[in-house]
């Protein structure tokens, strides 16, 4: 079923996580055993994050070194496949611009498409970290609306080539939304209105990057609305589980942290007592979006398994 049937069929708010793929070389066992986990709670579908190749430097012959590319969680679609294949549950693997060129992402498609999986989140993705600003795969994209462009081409039977194809089950795919604007954006209007083209280009729903102030992402409901933005808005929360996290996350994610949850973060003397806070402030968030009738909440699960899973029972 298409996620966004899922969300508007429930007679509940509902639920989904995120998962990645194992470190290169580990067992998908721990995957699991973050399913098994999380599944009480009745998960409408679990998000599966994708990885672009970073670059290393390898000692070569005659004591010169060569760039390598390395990927360190490969096995997006193989691991889509995994849980789908033993829970049963809907999957939705991120389809990303960043580090993969048309090809590639054309034999993902055809791969998902023959798996039965029908469900996309679709991404531009981050820089490389070598990199100062983002830089596409030769032959790949800049956008997410372009990459949503070849998806709407797969869909109607066109490979890049221009050959046509039988397509059976076509995708439904979501797009991300920043309620604190994207860091590239010049403005959060022009961020809305680039939201807004991709809504327009097909995508189903919107989930929001991570926030922690349920305020903003309220105000951007409504001026996404204003705007014409019609579709389901899922908001992306996380409990904190580290004390560093205080100065992490606002500088990886570009995201603030409202004075209230920093003034406690900054009292805790370690990681029990942040995640202990986390896991309060973030059940504070679930409750107040279930009373305002989200469509859904979408737990960033990453490193706080035991910390949704608590959150997730305090709030369902």
């Amino acid at each position: 079923m298409k996620v966004k049937e899922l969300i508007t069929n429930s007679n509940k708010t509902a639920f989904s996580f995120e998962v990645l793929p194992p470190l290169k070389g580990n067992s998908i066992e721990k995957v699991f055993k973050t399913i098994d986990r999380l599944r009480e709670f009745d998960p409408q579908y679990i998000n599966i994050t994708s990885h672009r190749s970073e670059y290393i430097y390898k000692e070569a012959d005659g004591g010169l070194y060569k760039r390598v590319a390395v990927r360190t969680r490969p096995g997006t679609v193989a691991l889509a496949s995994a849980i789908q294949h033993k829970y049963n549950i809907t999957v939705v693997p991120h389809i990303i611009c960043s580090g993969f060129s048309r090809s590639e992402i054309e034999y993902s498609l055809i791969d998902l498409n023959f798996l039965g999986i029908q469900n996309l989140l679709i991404l531009r993705g981050d820089k490389a970290k070598h990199d100062p600003r983002f830089i596409p795969e030769p032959d790949g994209y800049s956008h997410a609306i372009e990459l949503q462009n070849q998806v709407n081409d797969f869909n109607k039977g066109l490979f890049i080539d221009g050959t046509q194809t039988s397509i059976t089950t076509p995708f439904s795919y979501g797009v991300a939304g920043y309620p604190e604007k994207h860091d590239e954006a010049p403005n959060m209007e022009q961020d809305i209105k680039r939201l807004k083209d991709k809504v327009d280009n097909g995508a189903d729903y919107v989930v929001t990057q991570m926030f922690f102030d349920n305020a903003k992402y309220f105000e951007f409901v409504e001026r996404c609305r204003a705007i014409g933005i019609t579709v389901p808005i899922v908001p992306g929360i996380k409990p904190i589980v580290f004390a560093n996290q205080l100065n992490v996350l606002p500088k990886v994610f570009h995201v603030d942290l409202p004075d209230a949850l920093a003034e406690e973060l900054s009292k805790c003397k370690d990681d029990a007592a942040a995640k202990q806070v986390g896991i309060e402030w973030c059940t504070m968030q679930a409750k107040e979006l279930k009373a305002k009738g989200v469509p859904s909440i979408h737990f960033y699960s990453l490193m706080a398994t035991d910390s949704v899973a608590q959150v997730a029972k305090a709030v369902y």
